[in-house]
């Protein structure tokens, strides 16, 4: 029953984290001038708008069943990079403000977790729900800052490589799925205990 608990508990604070993750990548680019997602409908903390069937549920309980991790994803939020101010830098930017999030939310719950005390917050179930939290954040940002295309890496990348590589990035896109899993199951072991690593230290070693 506790068990029960606890996955559900990780998958709501995976589906608001991507959600943050996701509405960031549309605050970003309707501030360099594209409209898209205010249109879609998508700048909302709303679940419904942005659950994605597959990557929201299927996932983080086959993640967990099989690893003892939760891992996921939302349905992306559309941008047109054509609309954008700065057409250099602008998809880096708005890649950029996915991971940036997740990172800012999960010093904000190390900060917490650090200070419960003198905040009169400082119980067991909270420290489990902010590290948790930290946890998943720290988990989003990294992975999605890997350099392979279709995660936002690989648009910051692509940002500051010569002209002359950009078709090379752009015709991996294809490959994107099996490029993915291939850096799953080759590198994910290693990837892991930096994630733990990261939050032990912005929790306080808690």
């Amino acid at each position: 029953m506790i068990e029960g608990i606890e996955i559900i508990f990780g998958i709501a604070v995976l589906i608001m984290s991507v959600i943050a993750h996701e509405v960031s990548h549309g605050y970003a680019a309707a501030l360099l001038g594209d409209p898209t997602a205010r249109l879609a409908g998508r700048l909302s903390l709303n679940p419904v708008k942005h659950i994605d069937p597959v990557g929201s549920i299927a996932v983080p309980l086959i993640s967990y069943m099989l690893g003892g991790f939760i891992f996921g994803w939302a349905k992306p939020v559309p941008y047109n990079p054509y609309n954008l101010k700065n057409q250099r830098f602008g998809p880096a930017i708005v890649a950029a403000a996915g991971p940036a999030m997740n990172i800012v939310i999960a010093i904000i719950f190390g900060v917490l977790v650090r200070f419960a005390v003198p905040f009169g917050i400082a119980n067991e179930a909270f420290y489990s729900l902010a590290s948790l939290i930290v946890f998943i954040n720290v988990l989003l940002a990294l992975f999605n800052l890997i350099p392979i295309p279709p995660l936002d890496g690989s648009k910051i990348l692509s940002a500051f490589l010569p002209s002359r590589y950009l078709s090379f990035m752009a015709s991996l896109e294809q490959y994107s799925f099996f490029a993915v899993i291939i850096f799953i199951l080759l590198f994910w072991q290693s990837v892991v205990p930096v994630v733990y690593g990261i939050t032990w230290f912005l929790v306080g070693g808690m």
